[in-house]
This record gives structure tokens, sequence and C-alpha cells, in this order.
């Protein structure tokens, strides 16, 4: 049964549109994008099982992921603030059977003996700018989400790798300006790109997010799929966005089917 949980100062509770759900959130400290939500429809993750969330921040991907799989899903956060409103999330939700928030670095957590080849699948939405890019004269929750200030592109995919068992899958939304790293990484660490989609703000626009699936030791041969595009005019989003905010089944989705094959 869901629980009332006591706000921080700062903090609001937004709905998500799928499946009723509640999320804690802070402008202060961090607040999902459209990033996470597609990330989240996008991801092949098995009926059940057990599924981890790498970079899991306020716990949004989790959530959304549990209206997808019966499996037990586990997040990792390394910052104190945002696991602690993740984990009050997931209770407010009467998800704490399902879902389990762990505080820590991704780097050291995943070396552990226990979680090797544990995860049936794995998400990262991870931060997009290496250290030294961009402006970082921001507050230290903001800058280290969007930032590669704990863990750099290539510590993410190794852990990714690590905790993936053979034949399991590893999502991640990035940005295409660093696509050549991605998939440069991803074969170093043994994770093969298979499915990959381009995210465009409108059809005229160049994309601005990438959404790639890989497969742990997987035979090489990757599916480029049609692009996305968000909004259309007056900046309405498109049918398919709307069937992504609201759950419904579309092509994002199509994991699903192959999660278990």
């Amino acid at each position: 049964m869901a629980q009332t949980q006591r706000l921080q100062p700062g903090e609001r509770l937004d709905h998500l549109l799928t499946g009723d759900l509640q999320i804690i959130q802070s402008p202060d400290v961090f607040c999902f994008s459209l990033d996470a939500v597609l990330l989240a429809r996008f991801a092949g993750v098995p009926l059940k099982g057990r599924v981890l969330d790498l970079c899991t921040g306020n716990g949004v991907i989790p959530l959304l992921l549990s209206t997808r799989t019966a499996a037990i899903i586990d997040g990792v956060e390394i910052q104190p603030r945002l696991a602690d409103m993740a984990r009050r999330s997931v209770s407010l939700n009467g998800l704490d059977q399902r879902v389990r928030i762990v505080e820590a670095d991704l780097r050291t957590w995943s070396m552990q003996e226990e979680v090797s080849g544990l995860y049936d699948a794995v998400t990262v939405n991870p931060p997009y700018l290496p250290q030294g890019s961009g402006d970082q004269k921001e507050n230290p929750h903001l800058a280290m989400a969007r930032h590669e200030i704990c863990c750099t592109l290539d510590e993410v995919v190794e852990a990714c790798a690590r905790v993936v068992r053979r034949g399991g899958r590893v999502t991640m939304v990035h940005r295409p300006a660093r696509l050549v790293d991605i998939l440069t990484a991803m074969r170093r660490h043994r994770l093969e790109p298979k499915r990959m989609r381009f995210v465009h703000p409108r059809a005229d626009a160049e994309a601005n997010m990438v959404l790639i699936e890989a497969l742990k030791e997987g035979k090489p041969e990757l599916r480029l799929l049609p692009p996305l595009i968000v909004y259309v005019h007056n900046r309405e989003y498109t049918p398919e966005l709307l069937d992504v905010f609201y759950g419904r089944k579309t092509e994002l989705a199509d994991g699903d089917k192959e999660a278990l094959t």
C-alpha cells in the first residue's frame, strides 16, 4: 500500500502519466526530463528476473519500468539527497517489495562479486558532459547530474558490462555528439550495439538525443530504427510522444517482444 511521504523544503510531488504513479522532485536538486522517459520506454526488459538502473537520480526510471515488468528493479545513485528522494518515491507508490534504491558509487559497487552478471537488463542515463566542458557554475547536485564529475562515460559502460549477464541488455540515452565514444566504449567492454534510435525535437531539426541498446557478448548487427520526432506544429507533442507519456504500446518499447530471446 502506498505511504504518505513528508516533503522536504523545495520539494514537490508530481504525477507521472503512466500507471497513476507519483514522484518527488526538486528544481534545486533534480527533476527528470524527457530523456529518462524515452529510455524507460525504449529499453528491452525481461518479463521477470532482475533489472538495474544506474545513475538513477530520483528513481524515475525504476518507477516507469515497474509498469512494464514484474522483475525486481534496483537503482544505484551516488548522491545521498537524490537516493533519499528516490526511496521516498518508491514507498509513496507502494513499490518497496519490487524496487530497491542503493546509495553507492557505481564504479566500486559494480566490482562486488555478488552483483557480477546478476542482472538481465541494465538501463543508464549518465552525465552527458565531460569534465571541463560546458558551464559548471551551478549547484553541486545539478553539476554532478550533468557533468562527468563522479564517473566517466567509459566507467559507466564498464560498470554496465560487469553487472549484466551474458546475453543481457544494456540500454543508454545520451547525446549524439558522444556517439563514437559510446560505441567504442561498448565494444571495448564486450557490449555489442543492437538497436539505435535518434530523437529529433522537430522533423527539420538535427537529433539532440540518441537511444542505444547493446547485448552482452552479442553478434555484430545494428538496427537503426526510424527517427523519433518530439514536436509538431505549435510545440504540440507528436502522437507517438503522447503514447510514450501515457505508457501506451509503441515501437519505442519493441524491446519487450525481444527481451527474453
